[in-house]
């Protein structure tokens, strides 16, 4: 089983600090505690409240929230804290008790499509967060763990999907129109969604060097595949810090996700992996060039020169 990270994460409210996790706590459902005997129907929740300066504890998908009391302050008690949060979910005990937990209760969702560059990708976003990281199907088989893109497949026009955060980008055959399907897609989602259906059974962040992305950067893989910071040198870390913050977010609005694979400092040339709506876009290139080369260009001087898609 994939053991349980924590991070953390401050709030605008001093007050409260997030501890996110890497594997979803909960399906659809939120719960506040403000006191252990609200916490009867989460062992986490009031195991949380044995310590003394815990005032409310908000579960929600994919992180605990805390409120804390004023006699301590955060920085001196919050590494405690998550290590005690991961000791608990890693030994496998109950976060909300069963009964508590309704399969077959509906919860409430909007789905809407949205166009991308690539027209033969379609990105419908839901009012939920579907999935921890991002994740790309390129056929059935890779579906294991996934079972709402298992079920997607049995479109007969569906040949690829990507999924991050709250959105799901679908790439088609050219058998198809969107103006024809984009409405069963969209409904079948949203439904899937309330019917309060698993996305993922479990999601898993594959952590390899950089030489192995590059062997394997062009075989299908349901799992995120990321380049730990240690194992990268100077200028690949710059490289990785200008895709997160400047590039990422831009392709994210589209349907898309770009990877670092690799730097070559003889060549002065980046490697990057594109998935979701950028993998096989015919804009994808000149996007390349014109703006991603661009950027590392100007912010690396002299470092590097070209990028490139392997998967381009």
């Amino acid at each position: 089983m994939n053991p349980y990270t924590i991070h953390i994460q401050p709030t605008t409210n001093p007050a409260i600090v997030k501890f996110e996790t890497n594997q979803f706590l909960t399906r659809h459902d939120s719960f506040e505690f403000k006191n252990i005997e609200e916490a009867a129907k989460s062992p986490l929740a009031q195991q949380l409240f044995y310590l003394p300066f815990v005032k409310t504890v908000f579960i929600t998908q994919n992180f605990i929230a805390i409120e804390k009391y004023n006699i301590v302050e955060w920085n001196d008690v919050q590494e405690e804290v998550a290590d005690q949060l991961k000791e608990y979910l890693n030994s496998g005990s109950e976060i909300i008790k069963t009964e508590e937990v309704s399969t077959s209760k509906k919860v409430p969702v909007t789905v809407y499509a949205e166009s991308t560059p690539n027209p033969s990708v379609m990105k419908f976003v839901a009012n939920k967060k579907l999935v921890i990281a991002p994740i790309e199907f390129k056929n059935i088989d890779d579906t294991k763990n996934a079972p709402m893109a298992r079920k997607l497949f049995n479109f007969p026009f569906v040949k690829e999907i990507f999924m991050d955060e709250n959105y799901i980008s679908v790439n088609k055959y050219d058998v198809a129109d969107w103006n024809e399907i984009t409405m069963e897609i969209r409904e079948f989602i949203r439904i899937y969604i309330e019917e309060g259906n698993e996305v993922m059974t479990k999601q898993e962040l594959e952590t390899e060097t950089s030489e192995e992305n590059v062997s394997q950067s062009n075989k299908p893989s349901a799992k995120v595949q990321a380049v730990e910071p240690r194992d990268l040198d100077e200028i690949s870390q710059q490289v990785v810090d200008i895709l997160d913050e400047y590039i990422k977010p831009a392709v994210a609005s589209d349907g898309g996700n770009i990877m670092f694979d690799s730097y070559n400092p003889e060549t002065k040339t980046v490697k990057v992996i594109l998935q979701g709506a950028c993998s096989g876009c015919p804009s994808s290139t000149a996007t390349l060039k014109s703006g991603i080369e661009t950027m590392m260009r100007d912010m690396l001087h002299g470092h590097v020169s070209y990028v490139e898609a392997v998967n381009g």
